[in-house]
């Protein structure tokens, strides 16, 4: 019997795109309690009367991506409760083959990076929430081992984007609205920290970054000269009409993706970065951009203008480590 709901950041129906409060369902009638407003983990109060959590929410691949954070909350609070948690998996949308970018940096755990893991982890939910279930610890310092079930999906293949599931695409929040910003995602995404305007407010989230300092044609030149994989630059000016830069006329680019195969959205944004510390060194602030990135050899690297060649193979080790220690939780082929 289904008796209460959780609901994680952009609401019970990933619609909103701000804190949430608890609430009641219009069309249930049951009580909504918020796990992205003043509490992040589910209290006492909120499970009184409870035996199972069901979680069921579609992810988009990226670790900064705070409903993994708030399934790992939820697993605590049930190991804490002795209660059971059913994971009902779903496909990562940008495949589950792909790892990139940087690892989290030890110490530098948050909402926003709540496990080590890189910015692009290719696993599905059920596979994270196997591998927390074994790493993360509890006050004691042991595994949280809460009573775990995760049901499989049929048929999946982690080589998949997907668009080749058959499935239909549902907006897991306002700003991805499809399988196109949820690739370019993870990289540009690690932007919307500094003085950048990375679409919000306008019709192309994420696929677009701007702001007023910008000359869009400039711009879009030196990355089109970088040769990016899988991705063609265009200058575009747009005026978000919220977020950063509210009714503000910016200079800017789109980016477009032409073979999903070979794009890699890590180095887009490492080669962003780079271009704009060089093309506009007093325009682009780079204090808050470890916000979300949390890794501070690739932070001094872009602020030192290294090659981006080097700073993406200073990834590499972390990324074989990461690989084989994946491999156990890992459900699909």
């Amino acid at each position: 019997k289904l008796v209460a709901l959780f609901s994680p950041e952009h609401g019970i129906r990933g619609v909103l795109d701000e804190k949430v409060g608890d609430s009641r369902d219009a069309k249930t009638g049951l009580p909504i309690w918020s796990l992205y407003g003043e509490r992040r983990k589910p209290t006492a109060e909120t499970l009184k009367g409870l035996d199972t959590l069901v979680y069921d929410i579609q992810d988009a691949g990226c670790r900064f991506y705070t409903y993994v954070s708030t399934l790992g909350l939820v697993m605590e609070a049930a190991a804490e409760h002795k209660l059971k948690v059913v994971v009902l998996d779903r496909p990562n949308p940008i495949n589950g083959r792909d790892v990139e970018g940087p690892m989290l940096d030890e110490g530098k755990e948050a909402f926003v990076a709540f496990h080590r893991i890189p910015v692009r982890h290719g696993m599905t939910v059920g596979e994270l929430a196997r591998m927390l279930n074994a790493e993360r610890k509890d006050k004691s310092g042991q595994p949280i081992r809460c009573d775990l079930e995760v049901v499989a999906m049929e048929g999946w293949d982690r080589r998949e984007f997907f668009d080749r599931t058959g499935l239909t695409w549902v907006n897991p929040s306002p700003n991805l609205r499809s399988l196109t910003q949820a690739l370019l995602y993870p990289g540009i995404g690690l932007l919307e920290t500094t003085n950048l305007s990375v679409g919000r407010g306008t019709d192309r989230p994420f696929e677009w970054v701007g702001a007023p300092w910008i000359d869009g044609r400039k711009l879009a030149r030196a990355l089109s000269d970088l040769s990016l994989p899988g991705l063609r630059v265009v200058p575009l000016n747009l005026t978000p009409s919220s977020s950063v830069y509210k009714d503000r006329p910016c200079g800017g680019v789109q980016f477009i993706i032409d073979d999903w195969a070979t794009f890699k959205p890590l180095r887009t944004s490492l080669a962003l970065m780079l271009t704009l510390r060089k093309l506009y060194p007093n325009d682009w602030k780079t204090d808050r951009l470890d916000v979300l990135l949390r890794h501070r050899q690739t932070l001094e690297g872009v602020q030192k203008g290294t090659r981006l060649e080097l700073i993406e193979r200073s990834w590499q080790a972390d990324l074989a480590d990461f690989r084989q220690r994946r491999e156990p939780y890992l459900l699909y082929r």
